[in-house]
């Protein structure tokens, strides 16, 4: 399937926010603080991430 520049950002979009859940509901399943910390990190980061891919998917949108 031939995905446009639109279809690939959706679907990043998605997978960063796929990522922000994990990693928020695996930090609170363990005990071992440099996993919680290091968790509690990697999901600010691709929530950052997922903010910026849905301001270029809002662009795009813009455009149709």
């Amino acid at each position: 399937m031939q995905m446009n520049t639109l279809d690939m950002l959706k679907k990043k979009l998605l997978d960063a926010q796929e990522m922000v859940r994990d990693y928020e509901m695996f930090s609170k399943k363990t005990d071992d603080e440099e996993v919680v910390n290091t968790f509690k990190k990697f999901a600010e980061e691709s929530g950052m991430q997922a903010r910026k891919l849905q301001s270029i998917v809002d662009k795009h949108e813009g455009f149709k």
